[in-house]
């Protein structure tokens, strides 16, 4: 077995059935899109050569510009909100609470759910004649917060970030709880013989052990924020007047609406570079000796 393992030949042809697979639904289309993105084409006749004028239009374009930056607020939403709420009650399950199994399992639901079903659950919650929203309001006599959640301005970014934030928390959750159930219960018990408090042992020793884990998850969390696209498609269709549009939702409907393939493609190629970067910057941060 050991003579297998140390044989490049046999490495190589054990891998290249993944690697071929791998390049033809990953490696092949970036390179297609990024073919196309220097390409005036309306996906039909034949592309013209335009070089970097598709890139140079949208980092002047406002709407693109607006909504590379609501991605940016998904984003951060997403570190600043999301995932502390994970990590505290990743920290509580793994405290041997009663009914862990029961917590875990309930959190992690909506994981599974489709997130068309999601955003379909969360319009009815936001409609605002019937939605559960305004009648919870009404109910408390707060009726004059009653609005129309997804068809205003000023709150329909607000509305759309919270069904992604509620969907994946328990994602990370398990992600973290895993982490943290993967620390010796040895430590813990010299932390508790030292005297250290619950609060102080989760931030000198739980959260700095779980440094690999809260990396991958700050990662996903990031990367799912750039290229979320079904549920604002289904919630808001990047509405009302592109407040909630976001890039992935600027590049279906410059491919599909306005038989832009070249734009659109020079928009894909900038998400999947904005994922790269921002992955190689957190791996950057939490780079350790």
């Amino acid at each position: 077995m050991n003579s297998v393992f140390s044989n490049k030949t046999a490495i190589a042809i054990f891998v290249l059935p993944t690697f071929l697979i791998f390049s033809a639904i990953v490696l092949v289309p970036i390179f297609v899109s990024s073919y196309y993105s220097l390409l005036d084409w309306n996906g039909i006749g034949k592309g013209v050569y335009v070089g970097f004028h598709n890139y140079a239009e949208m980092f002047t374009d406002s709407r693109a510009l607006h909504s590379i930056r609501n991605s940016l607020l998904f984003a951060a939403a997403s570190i600043f909100i999301q995932l502390p709420i994970s990590l505290v009650l990743a920290l509580i399950l793994a405290s041997n609470v009663k009914g862990e199994g029961f917590y875990r399992t309930v959190y992690f639901i909506p994981v599974l759910i489709s997130t068309v079903v999601i955003a379909q659950l969360w319009s009815k919650i936001y409609n605002a004649d019937y939605g559960l929203l305004n009648s919870l309001l009404e109910s408390v006599g707060l009726s004059s917060l009653v609005q129309d959640w997804l068809g205003q301005k000023k709150t329909a970014l607000i509305a759309s970030f919270i069904p992604t934030l509620w969907q994946y928390i328990g994602y990370h959750m398990l992600l973290m709880y895993a982490g943290a159930r993967s620390i010796s219960a040895d430590i813990f018990e010299v932390a508790k013989i030292d005297g250290a408090s619950r609060v102080r042992t989760a931030f000198l020793i739980t959260i700095p052990l779980m440094r690999p884990i809260l990396k991958v998850c700050l990662v996903f969390s990031v990367i799912g924020a750039f290229k979320v696209f079904d549920l604002i498609y289904v919630l808001t269709g990047g509405g009302p007047f592109f407040t909630t549009e976001v890039p992935s939702t600027l590049m279906y409907t410059s491919i599909f609406d306005a038989f832009r393939y070249g734009y659109g493609s020079a928009i894909s190629v900038f998400i999947i570079a904005e994922c790269l970067l921002f992955t190689l910057i957190i791996n950057k941060f939490f780079k350790t000796e």
